[in-house]
């Protein structure tokens, strides 16, 4: 990764609704108006998994467990920086979701309509690699 560019990481967090389905969690930006996986800038000499879990317990209230790397996605951000971010797999263990400047809404969502509310193909493409069918027992 290069000098300029920016990392970060997130988390794609899934859970079995009442019904036994698996549901994916989605956030939205008011600043963006757009919906994505949680996602954030690592502090200095944080891990990209320390990265990840903070960022998504920062953005949602949720606490999550750290499952299987799912791989990166690179663009260049609104800012005109390149970005890097690291994609984990996420199991939530507590927590609760209250609204704030930079997510305003989360919504659980099965894996067809969230393919459809997802803002950018790159979340689409992580959404796939994690499958609806992906650790359900």
């Amino acid at each position: 990764m290069s000098a300029g560019t920016v990392r970060a990481a997130g988390g794609v967090v899934t859970r079995i609704d009442a019904g036994g389905q698996r549901e994916v969690l989605l956030v939205h930006r008011p600043k963006y108006d757009d919906w994505a996986f949680p996602k954030g800038k690592a502090d200095s000499g944080e891990t990209d998994g320390e990265c990840a879990l903070r960022e998504v317990e920062e953005e949602t209230g949720l606490r999550c467990e750290l499952q299987d790397e799912l791989g990166e996605t690179s663009y260049v951000d609104p800012q005109g920086r390149q970005k890097t971010v690291r994609y984990f797999a996420m199991h939530p263990l507590r927590g609760e979701f209250t609204p704030h400047n930079e997510i305003d809404e989360i919504a659980w969502l099965s894996f067809p309509d969230a393919e459809a509310r997802l803002s950018y193909a790159r979340d689409r493409e992580l959404l796939a690699a994690v499958g609806p069918d992906a650790g359900s027992a």
